[in-house]
């Protein structure tokens, strides 16, 4: 199957709401558009990577430096650090992160997303 981002994310109606385009070795590659703050949180067991597709993307962490990417850039998140993803404009990210891995972590919020949607 082949996936074309821009069309791929015209199917998303709705900031943090992640989206699955593709699987590969036990690995979801999600899509989603992003604005705002999302919730601080950490990942036990699994690092997450991001990549930014459209725009710009702070990822803010408690222990280290925050990490600003933008079109074209990925940073990934090593399992257990507490960060929080923030997009001050509308942002079109990639994630690619093990498919059980629930999108805020160890936290529940509004933001939590237990059944995702797929791209179609």
């Amino acid at each position: 199957m082949v996936v074309d981002l821009n069309d791929a994310y015209e199917q998303i109606d709705a900031y943090w709401d992640p989206h699955v385009a593709g699987e590969l070795n036990g690995q979801h590659v999600k899509l989603a558009r992003i604005e705002g703050e999302f919730d601080w949180h950490h990942h036990d067991e699994a690092d997450e990577l991001f990549f930014v597709h459209e725009g710009e993307l702070t990822i803010r962490f408690r222990d280290r430096e925050d990490v600003t990417l933008t079109a074209g850039q990925f940073h990934v998140v090593p399992a257990g650090v507490n960060h929080q993803p923030v997009a001050e404009s509308e942002c079109r990210i990639m994630l690619f992160e093990p498919a059980d891995t629930l999108n805020t972590g160890n936290v529940e919020s509004e933001k939590t997303v237990q059944e995702e949607k797929r791209i179609e």
